[in-house]
């Protein structure tokens, strides 16, 4: 594990990415309240747009002269998007930021909020990274926020329904973690992509996103290499931001549903898959391919305006 001491320090304390697909009106709000940020450090903001159609990336540069703003001629997917400014910000060129934040567009910052989490960082020296407590529009909590690995045992556990029907269950439950008390900071598994702050020099140990996913699980791959190279990763409620959530991937409900279920088998595939029983493995990929094609289903014969997302 790499001791941050010992880096030299980089010229921008943290670096703020946002990858943006055809959510300009959320975006200007994000973007607003990271600028009011009452951060003392050096802050830099860039945003990956993904081939909007939206008028994003105009806007951005019109309202935001202080944010970078690279433009995408399509949708590439969100971990190789974020790669882009991740690089662009000077991860692996040698520029490391001090903190890498990653952020979606629709999420809302308290003016303390950057400064809070980084400040946590400084006073743990053992975390890779951290997040805050995600909630929704209702005040409900957003559970993708604090999670446990998809094992074998977690994801038999989702697969069978047994996690729905005792979501409450240290066992049954342990991949949303609702046994815990969601204002109690905790060591967990994985955060997610929405809102994590990683300490610059974990990138460059142990690389940027896998881009073999789209739009789903990369975000907890990225927290099983952290975790993998003995660092350590916090959910801190003590931060509260709203996240609105789905906002694009609701425009396109059928390919993201595809694609929460296709990363669900990749991350199988590139972690357990070798250490796992073959039969156990096929039940695996067979619950994947009959859950996401109900998924399909329900969300097909649902009303236009009523389709959703999946769910992580």
């Amino acid at each position: 594990m790499v001791d941050p001491a010992s880096d030299p320090r980089p010229a921008v304390d943290l670096a703020v990415v946002i990858v943006n697909y055809n959510t300009r009106d959320l975006l200007r709000d994000c973007l607003a309240s990271v600028l009011a940020s009452r951060f003392e450090g050096s802050l830099a903001v860039y945003v990956v747009d993904n081939g909007s159609g939206d008028g994003s990336a105009a806007m951005v540069e019109a309202e935001f002269p202080a944010v970078h703003v690279i433009a995408l001629p399509r949708n590439t997917g969100y971990p190789a998007a974020n790669n882009v400014g991740l690089r662009a910000a000077g991860c692996g060129a040698g520029a490391t930021p001090r903190y890498a934040l990653l952020l979606n567009p629709d999420t809302l910052l308290k003016p303390d909020d950057l400064a809070d989490l980084v400040a946590f960082m400084e006073a743990h020296p053992e975390a890779g990274a951290v997040g805050p407590k995600l909630v929704r529009q209702d005040g409900s909590l957003d559970k993708a926020c604090r999670r446990s690995f998809p094992t074998p045992e977690n994801a038999f556990y989702r697969l069978t329904g047994l996690s729905r029907l005792f979501p409450r269950h240290p066992r049954f439950g342990r991949y949303n973690l609702e046994h815990l008390d969601p204002n109690v900071l905790a060591e967990v598994d994985s955060l997610v992509g929405a809102f994590m702050l990683i300490r610059g020099p974990v990138l460059d140990e142990i690389g940027l996103l896998d881009e073999r996913f789209f739009m789903y699980g990369e975000d907890i791959d990225l927290c099983y290499r952290i975790k993998e190279r003995g660092w350590r990763i916090y959910y801190n409620p003590a931060v509260t931001v709203l996240h609105y959530k789905g906002a694009s991937t609701r425009q396109r409900s059928t390919a993201s549903i595809y694609h929460f279920y296709e990363a669900m088998a990749l991350f199988h595939r590139k972690h357990y898959e070798r250490r796992t029983f073959f039969l156990l493995n096929w039940l695996i990929y067979a619950g994947i391919v009959v859950l996401g094609a109900m998924a399909l289903l329900r969300n097909w014969l649902r009303p236009p305006a009523r389709r959703r997302v999946a769910s992580a």
